[in-house]
């Protein structure tokens, strides 16, 4: 197939599916709608979103711990570097890492007042982003949609064997 046979059937592709168009529109608006959340954040606090992520994953756990699979599993910005991360985090004194009885081989990773603080004073600039960054674009009924298909998406990629 040559170049030209495949733009011609990328062109086609995209009038014929509209489900492409989907899956890029929400990347780039992810990707805005984050990048615009972090900056605010960083501006207000300096505290990174992935930060904030943690600790507000941390802040919803049992007991404010998880050990570090789970929070891998938790976060849903990077799990990237996320061993870094939480050293970072730990070093500012807004996380702890706790023995686990029992279990030498994992630790919990443990919010501390500090780290609920800082999560509280952060709360506030994400609400507010996001309400204009993104739920200020959405009727109820819109939300209550895209609640119902982005779940079915979620739950369906949960169920792909293989992965």
């Amino acid at each position: 197939m040559t170049v030209s046979t495949d733009r011609v059937t990328l062109r086609r592709t995209r009038r014929v599916d509209v489900r492409f168009t989907a899956w890029r529109t929400f990347l780039h608006s992810h990707s805005l709608v984050v990048s615009r959340v972090e900056r605010r954040l960083e501006a207000s606090l300096g505290l990174p979103f992935t930060w904030y992520d943690v600790l507000f994953q941390l802040s919803e756990a049992p007991d404010r711990r998880l050990r570090m699979h789970e929070l891998a599993e938790a976060v849903l910005l990077s799990r990237s570097g996320l061993t870094r991360t939480v050293d970072r985090i730990e070093a500012a004194g807004l996380v702890a890492r706790q023995a686990i009885p029992g279990d030498r081989r994992s630790m919990h990773v443990v919010l501390t007042d500090a780290g609920r603080e800082r999560l509280a004073a952060a709360f506030p600039i994400v609400r507010r982003a996001v309400r204009e960054l993104f739920a200020a674009h959405l009727s109820e009924e819109d939300a209550h949609n895209l609640v119902r298909i982005l779940g079915r998406v979620r739950d369906g990629t949960r169920g792909v064997a293989g992965e």
